[in-house]
């Protein structure tokens, strides 16, 4: 008897525009079937993850893609929210930003980021950095219990 498998989550936190566009149709290309919920900043982020506003509905996150640059709340006061969180601590969190200083990455690991990606500026680039997050986050890491596969 095979069981129904649900789209994995991912939450894109990117208040640029354009690299929100090209993050969601990097993954909809992807081998795994799953839904990109986009928000714009820190505060859009807290409303997704406790159902608050418009986001009432929201699904639970497998996946967060993290900006760290948003405006009205910084991505490092998102992530540090939810890593202080029990019940949101789980969810991993990919930083995507176009920091590379070090104080940066040590700061945002003390914070306990799953991962810090630089983005990359071009554009092959950046779908190849997109494509590798899919391929390790959505094919071979086990996320958290609850968290089913479906491939395309």
């Amino acid at each position: 008897m095979e069981t129904a498998v649900r789209p994995i989550e991912i939450l894109l936190v990117e208040d640029n525009e354009g690299d929100a566009r090209l993050a969601r149709e990097a993954l909809q290309d992807s081998k795994v079937i799953n839904n990109i919920h986009h928000v714009m900043d820190g505060i859009e982020a807290m409303d997704f993850l406790y159902h608050r506003g418009r986001y009432q509905d929201a699904p639970r996150p497998d996946l967060i893609l993290l900006d760290l640059n948003l405006p009205r709340k910084d991505g490092r006061e998102v992530l540090e929210d939810i890593k202080k969180d029990e019940s949101l601590k789980r969810i991993p969190v990919v930083a995507l930003t176009i920091s590379s200083d070090e104080q940066d990455i040590l700061k945002t690991y003390n914070l306990h980021v799953n991962c810090f990606i630089t983005k990359p500026i071009d554009f092959e680039q950046f779908l190849k950095v997109i494509h590798s997050i899919e391929d390790f986050w959505l094919t071979i890491v086990r996320l958290p219990p609850n968290n089913g596969i479906k491939k395309k």
